[in-house]
């Protein structure tokens, strides 16, 4: 496992675009870091998603904005938007951009050839805070509101809205929503959410939309975020235990995998690839760790330091065609992982 520190310097006065050194591959399959400062101060840049034209759209949660870059000529674009912190956004194949208004409770349509921005408000006041969207197999999202406690689905042609009440916690760390977070989609298009005041992971059939939870062994876990492989298994991070877990949702097993950064590792940003390779953050060191854990063999086989420092990395994107993985960072700075190159498919 091999990691390089690269330090750049940021020209502050001008905010001007920096390209810093990269951190080479190694032999033993590192992923190449890069990164850009965007030119929008201390406004915490997040959630990217690689848009079908390949620009790379994404949040500015501090700066209530959304804003797109362009990778081959190195622009940025902003959007307005009228003091809505926005916290998580996606880009359908039309290239619209929908995005979780968290502190404005909405979902939001922006189309980006007229600036137009359209509000889908949540039938239910409590819904204040929608936090994280995903795509489900028919264009429509699924989506988790953290302190109002919900997990819901909207409807992308109707603006129809459904949701459903996640599990009540007592006395948790932060009042008594289990604090619905991180969200995948499995095969049958059914959402995993990991409820991060709470150690439970919890699922919604999208028929009957019943919420079904699974505890997991230790009373104080706290899964964050989440990801799914090919073979439905559900994989988190916990923020407090400094491991990553796997559930099979088949039998209710829960293993646990330690990470580099132990009880301090606090990951964060995780996601599968298109080979179920995990990649996870570990956000509590300084820099921020890429790691890189194969199901297969159950072993970590990568450990890469962010080059900006990171700050906090929050949440990743995975674009299968470039294989790459896009973050942002709490250090104002949209970056790019790629991967090593694919291993061979294996079967489960």
């Amino acid at each position: 496992m091999g990691s390089q520190v690269v330090r750049f310097a940021v020209v502050a006065a001008t905010l001007s675009l920096l390209v810093p050194a990269s951190v080479q591959a190694q032999a033993d399959g590192d992923p190449e870091l890069q990164e850009w400062v965007v030119p929008y101060e201390d406004s915490r840049p997040r959630d990217p998603m690689v848009a079908p034209d390949g620009r790379v759209w994404f949040v500015g949660q501090a700066g209530a904005y959304i804003a797109v870059f362009d990778p081959e000529t190195e622009e940025f674009t902003k959007y307005d938007t009228d003091g809505v912190r926005p916290h998580n956004l996606l880009v359908d194949p039309d290239g619209i951009v929908w995005y979780a208004g968290n502190t404005a409770s909405h979902i939001g349509r922006l189309d980006p050839a007229t600036g137009d921005i359209t509000k889908y408000m949540m039938p239910d006041e409590r819904a204040r805070d929608p936090h994280t969207l995903i795509f489900d197999s028919e264009g429509d999202i699924w989506f988790t509101v953290q302190g109002g406690n919900f997990i819901g689905k909207f409807w992308t042609e109707t603006g129809e809205i459904r949701l459903v009440e996640a599990l009540e916690v007592d006395g948790g760390r932060r009042g008594n929503s289990s604090r619905p977070y991180g969200i995948v989609l499995d095969s049958g298009d059914r959402p995993w959410v990991a409820l991060f005041n709470s150690n439970h992971i919890a699922t919604v059939d999208p028929e009957t939309f019943e919420l079904e939870t699974f505890e997991l062994p230790w009373d104080d876990a706290l899964p964050r975020r989440i990801a799914i492989t090919s073979d439905d298994i559900v994989w988190y991070g916990d923020w407090t235990r400094g491991t990553l877990g796997r559930l099979d949702p088949e039998t209710g097993d829960v293993t646990e995998f330690a990470l580099p950064g132990g009880e301090g590792a606090r990951p964060y940003a995780m996601l599968a690839d298109d080979t179920d390779r995990l990649w996870v953050v570990e956000t509590g060191p300084d820099p921020n760790r890429f790691i890189g854990f194969d199901p297969m063999t159950n072993r970590i086989f990568s450990t890469t330091e962010v080059p900006s420092g990171g700050g906090t990395l929050r949440h990743m994107y995975f674009h299968a065609e470039t294989n790459a993985v896009w973050f942002g960072a709490d250090t104002n700075t949209i970056g790019v992982a790629k991967l090593p190159p694919r291993r061979r498919a294996t079967s489960h």
